[in-house]
């Protein structure tokens, strides 16, 4: 059985008092919080239905964390030791904003730091409350164990699939020591505050000393959000305090907010500060805050755990993991019931940290991140016929890889589209300058993020009869290769490769001349100097007669984690779909595609490098409109994700 951990009460100001005592291992959300980390699987049993941050037992209940690459890893760390040095991170294995298991999922993420010697420590004097430009890191340094921080997790999701379902937030940290005292903070940011290790600086933080802080109007609304903290102590046995505090001006606490109470404490860079963190506590008695941590021999899940001392552990020691989670409804800070914002997130980046004691303003140790949060994929659309080529035909335009949640609204001033405007997909028959434009929710009312995709018409460009028959790139470190056949090469004279970084403005990088059917031609291109997150391809097919022909788009993701992974776009797909594959290694790899009854519509091998692998598909001729699943089979494992069809 979990051994409970609870918590203390906190008295609330203005008289009024809640009990946030959690007495038993409790499922938040559908989310087990009982101190370890299995899906279907709570309180020390199997019971199915649950989710958690991993999956290692069948059933219905979800792991949230992405796994891919997990065996890779624990190899490394056997065949290459050196490699138990280095951090990786995961985000969620599913698209933020999806619903699973009637929950909406809005973001998580699973962080392994560095440990031992370490540059993502802090140097002396370091404190709560002071503003993060004035802290100091050493070039590396070596750090107690008790607050040395292995590993991190975080997950929000809301409890149900409405706006108006409460807002969770799940917590976890791994330490090395598991005796004595530990004291850590999950702080939240608005900013993109960022961690410089070259310079061993913080930058991109608020502009009220450091921070963002809250303001009230004059009735005690919230006017705008700023930052967070959660702090927590734990004794040797016991979860010992959780606590809630929100970066204010001093003079704030004048006043009466309407979303929540003053907890009657406030912190910042010394007494006389203008600005510091005030804990808050919820308007309601009641339970809003549970916490647990691991018993001997937990499960450390599919990346097991990497100790101080570099030895590698499949189970967890007593004590040495700890979770928590924090009803962000009930304590006043979900941006619906505090902003009316339907989509409004409470903060953007995340940074963790341990301390050296109980005090709030105790010397800090440790950190992870500061991470990013709340980031929904923004749309970006591709089209299946960027160029009309001689005549005018019909063109698909779709988001890649849309959310499921978030709508879709297309427009155009000079173009004109013949389906519906709304949706993740559009057909169009003139060229022109399409809008696609996305809101996370349907009642959101306010633009998340927009893309544009121009259609051109060439009247000098024919349809060659040869045929591109392989399209597809890899990215390794700053070196994109890319290499493509053709059917009929005798009427060309040349290819040209063309480069973007934003899917419209394309350049020629490269210049291939034409040989023979069958030959596989190849291109390099050194990508070290962009900055982006993709970077696009297309050819220019030059035939004899001066005519041209230019290739679908190759979208090629400039960072990618560890390990192999699939993912389709555009996504639903109408004439053609790109696979990214990342590989760990070279390697032949089975991509195969099958209906709903489980038959194989179609199949085929291919070599993939190491790194990022992009191949287009558009043999879909003959296959009926519906949901298929795809599946690349490598010697990592098999990785499947689910492709509609639409035309």
């Amino acid at each position: 059985m979990k051994r409970l951990l609870p918590l203390v009460c906190i008295i609330l100001a203005f008289g009024h008092s809640a009990i946030s005592q959690i007495t038993t291992p409790q499922i938040k959300a559908n989310f087990g919080v009982d101190g370890e980390l299995r899906a279907n699987f709570y309180n020390g049993f199997v019971v199915n239905g649950n989710d958690d941050w991993f999956s290692n037992i069948a059933g219905t209940g979800r792991g949230i964390i992405d796994t891919t690459g997990a065996s890779y890893i624990l190899s490394r760390y056997t065949s290459f030791p050196a490699s138990r040095m280095q951090p990786f991170f995961r985000g969620m294995r599913f698209p933020q904003f999806s619903v699973v298991n009637n929950k909406l999922l809005i973001d998580g993420i699973f962080i392994r730091d560095h440990h031992g010697d370490d540059s993502t420590v802090f140097s002396g004097g370091n404190k709560n409350g002071m503003n993060p430009g004035v802290w100091t890191c050493p070039v590396s340094q070596g750090i107690p164990d008790k607050n040395d921080i292995l590993d991190i997790m975080m997950h929000v999701r809301r409890d149900g699939t409405a706006t108006t379902d409460s807002l969770w937030m799940f917590g976890g940290v791994s330490i090395d020591n598991t005796t004595g005292n530990r004291y850590f903070d999950f702080e939240m940011y608005q900013t993109d505050i960022t961690y410089n290790r070259m310079s061993r600086t913080f930058m991109g933080f608020g502009p009220d000393d450091g921070h963002t802080a809250w303001q009230f109007d004059a009735s005690g609304n919230i006017s705008r959000a700023g930052d967070i903290i959660f702090t927590a102590e734990y004794s040797s046995s016991e979860l010992t305090m959780l606590e809630a505090r929100i970066w204010v001006h001093r003079d704030a606490l004048l006043s009466v907010p309407a979303d929540f109470n003053w907890g009657g404490l406030f912190d910042g860079d010394g007494s006389g500060s203008v600005y510091g963190y005030a804990s808050i506590v919820p308007k309601t008695a009641g339970a809003f805050y549970s916490g647990l941590q691991s018993i001997n021999n937990t499960w450390a899940g599919p990346f097991a755990v990497v100790l101080q001392n570099n030895s590698i552990a499949v189970n967890y020691s007593a004590r040495q993991y700890m979770e928590f989670a924090v009803n962000l409804s009930k304590l006043g800070l979900d941006p619906l019931a505090t902003q009316n914002n339907f989509c409004g997130m409470p903060f953007r980046r995340i940074l963790v940290k341990s301390r050296a004691s109980t005090s709030f303003t105790a010397e800090l140790k440790d950190f992870v991140g500061p991470f990013s949060f709340f980031r929904a994929p923004a749309a970006q659309a591709s089209a299946d016929l960027p160029v009309f080529c001689g005549v005018i035909g019909i063109s698909n335009l779709c988001v890649d890889s849309a959310v499921s949640t978030s709508l879709y609204t297309w427009h155009t001033l000079d173009g004109n589209i013949i389906t519906d405007s709304v949706g993740p997909c559009i057909r169009v028959d003139q060229p022109g300058t399409y809008v696609v434009r996305q809101q996370l929710m349907d009642s959101c009312g306010v633009s998340y993020a927009t893309d544009t995709i121009r259609i051109l018409f060439d009247p000098t460009c024919t349809i060659l009869t040869s045929e591109l028959q392989q399209w597809k790139g890899t990215v390794a470190g700053s070196q994109v290769n890319l290499n493509w056949s053709i059917n009929d090469p005798g009427q060309l004279s040349w290819f040209e490769v063309e480069r973007s970084s934003d899917k419209v403005n394309f350049h020629t990088v490269a210049k291939v001349g034409s040989a023979y059917p069958g030959q596989y031609y190849v291109s390099s291109d050194n990508v070290s100097e962009l900055t982006g997150d993709y970077v696009y391809y297309r050819l220019k097919i030059v035939s004899k007669n001066g005519s041209v022909q230019r290739s679908r788009i190759l979208s090629l993701p400039l960072k990618a984690g560890t390990g192999t992974k699939l993912q389709l776009a555009p996504n639903p797909v109408s004439s053609h779909v790109q696979l990214t594959i990342n590989s760990a290694t070279d390697q032949t790899a089975t991509i195969e595609f099958a209906d709903q009854a489980g038959r194989i519509v179609n199949s085929y091998k291919t070599s993939i490098s190491k790194g990022v692998n992009a191949i287009n598909f558009k043999s879909f001729d003959g296959w009926p409109n519906g949901l298929y699943l795809v599946r690349v089979r490598t010697k990592e494992g098999m990785y499947t994700e689910k492709m509609m069809l639409l035309r």
